[in-house]
C-alpha cells in the first residue's frame, strides 16, 4: 500500500500536468504560432530561389511591395474611419512616434538581410536570437510584463533548440561561406534583432491598448516612404539588372503575400499571447524552410533537425502553459489595455475556474 501511494500520486501528477499543457487555448496558440512560421518559411524561400536560381537579391523592393500592400488596404482603411481612428486624426497627434516605428521595422528587416553578405548563416542564426531577451527587457520596462520561472526556463529551452539547430546546420554542412568582415555582420545582425524586437514591443503595445487597424495602417505609411527613399538609394543598379519574366514576378508576388499574410496575421496572435511567445513560436521557420529546402534545394537532412524542432516546441508549450502578470503602471493618460494584463486570457479563465472549483470543494 506505502509503494502504491507514491505512484498514484506521480499518476495523478503526469495527468495534472498534460491536463494544463494540452488546453484547446494552448494548442490554438502552437497552430497560431505555426501559421506565422510557415508564412516566414514561405518569404525565405522565394527568397533564395530568386537569388540562387536568378541572381536576384533586392530584398528592400520585396519589402516595399508589402508595404505598399498593407498601405493600399490598411491606411486607407483608416482614412475612411472617424473620429479618433481616422487617419488625419492619428498623423495630427502621434506622427512622429510612427516614423520612429516604421524606421525601426524597415531597417530590421533590411539589416538581418544584409548581414548575410559578411557573416555566416550559422552567426545568424545564433545572434538573432538575442532579439527574445531584449523584447523580454523592453516588455518589462515598457509593457510592466512580469515573468515567472518556468518562463526563464521555456526560453533557454527554446535557445537549447535553436543550438541544435545550428549544430545540425554545420554537420550537415550547410554553414555558408562568410563575408570578409564576420564582425560588421554580426553587428548588423544584433542590430537588426534589437530593432525586431523595439517594433515588437510597439506592435503589441498598439494592438492591446489602441487597434490593429491603426497598427497596420501606420506601418504601411511610413514603411512605404521609407523604404521607397532607400530603396531608391541602395537598389536602383539591381532592379534595372534585373531580367523580367513571368517566373520572377511570380516569385515576387508569392514573397508579397506571405509577407502581406504575417503582418496581417502577427498583430492577431499578439493580441490573444503576447509578442515575448510569438517570436518563440516562430524560431521554427528555419525548420520549415529546411524541410522544403530538402526537395528543392538538396539540402543534407539530419536527425537532429527533428530533435531540435521537438525541442523548440517544449519550450514553447512550457511559455504558454502559464500566463505572465501585468504590474500596475504608474498613473498615466494612456487608456486601459484590454488583455487584462495576461499573456493568454484563454489560460488565465481556466486558472479562475480550477481555483473556482477548488474552493467549492
Amino acid at each position: 500500500m506505502e509503494a502504491a501511494a507514491p505512484a498514484g500520486a506521480v499518476t495523478s501528477l503526469l495527468r495534472r500536468a498534460t491536463g494544463k499543457l494540452c488546453t484547446w487555448n494552448i494548442l490554438k496558440t502552437i497552430a497560431l504560432g505555426q501559421m506565422l512560421s510557415l508564412c516566414i518559411c514561405g518569404t525565405a524561400i522565394t527568397s533564395q530561389y530568386l537569388a540562387e536560381r536568378y541572381k536576384v537579391n533586392t530584398p528592400m523592393l520585396q519589402s516595399f511591395i508589402n508595404y505598399c500592400l498593407l498601405f493600399l488596404i490598411y491606411t486607407m482603411m483608416l482614412a475612411f474611419q472617424s473620429g479618433s481612428d481616422n487617419l488625419f486624426y492619428i498623423l495630427k497627434r502621434k506622427w512622429w512616434k510612427y516614423i520612429l516605428l516604421g524606421l525601426a521595422d524597415v531597417e530590421a528587416n533590411y539589416l538581418i538581410v544584409r548581414a548575410y553578405q559578411y557573416t555566416t548563416l550559422t552567426s545568424v542564426q545564433l545572434l538573432d536570437c538575442f532579439g527574445i531577451p531584449v523584447l523580454m527587457a523592453l516588455s518589462w520596462f515598457i509593457l510592466y510584463s512580469r515573468y515567472r520561472v518556468i518562463h526563464f526556463v521555456a526560453v533557454a529551452v527554446c535557445l537549447l533548440g535553436v543550438g541544435t539547430m545550428v549544430g545540425a546546420d554545420i554537420l550537415a554542412g550547410r554553414e555558408d561561406s562568410s563575408g570578409g568582415d564576420v564582425l560588421t555582420g554580426d553587428v548588423l545582425v544584433l542590430l537588426g534583432a534589437s530593432l525586431y524586437a523595439v517594433s515588437n514591443v510597439c506592435e503589441e503595445y498598439i494592438v492591446k491598448k489602441l487597434s490593429r487597424q491603426e497598427f497596420l495602417g501606420m506601418v504601411g505609411l511610413f514603411g512605404t516612404i521609407v523604404s521607397g527613399i532607400q530603396l531608391l538609394i541602395v537598389e536602383y543598379k539591381d532592379i534595372a539588372s534585373i531580367h523580367w519574366d513571368w517566373k520572377i514576378a511570380l516569385l515576387f508576388v508569392a514573397f508579397a503575400l506571405c509577407m502581406f499574410c504575417l503582418y496581417s496575421f502577427m498583430p492577431l496572435v499578439i493580441k490573444v499571447t503576447s509578442a515575448t511567445s510569438v517570436n518563440l513560436g516562430i524560431l521554427t521557420a528555419d525548420l520549415y524552410s529546411l524541410f522544403f529546402g530538402l526537395f528543392l534545394f538538396g539540402y543534407k537532412f539530419s536527425w537532429l533537425y527533428i530533435m531540435s524542432f521537438a525541442v523548440i516546441m517544449v519550450g514553447f508549450v512550457l511559455y504558454c502553459s502559464m500566463p505572465t502578470r501585468t504590474a500596475e503602471p504608474p498613473e498615466s493618460s494612456v487608456p486601459p489595455a484590454t488583455s487584462h494584463g495576461i499573456d493568454n486570457p484563454g489560460l488565465k479563465l481556466e486558472e479562475n475556474a480550477q481555483e473556482t472549483h477548488s474552493v467549492s470543494l
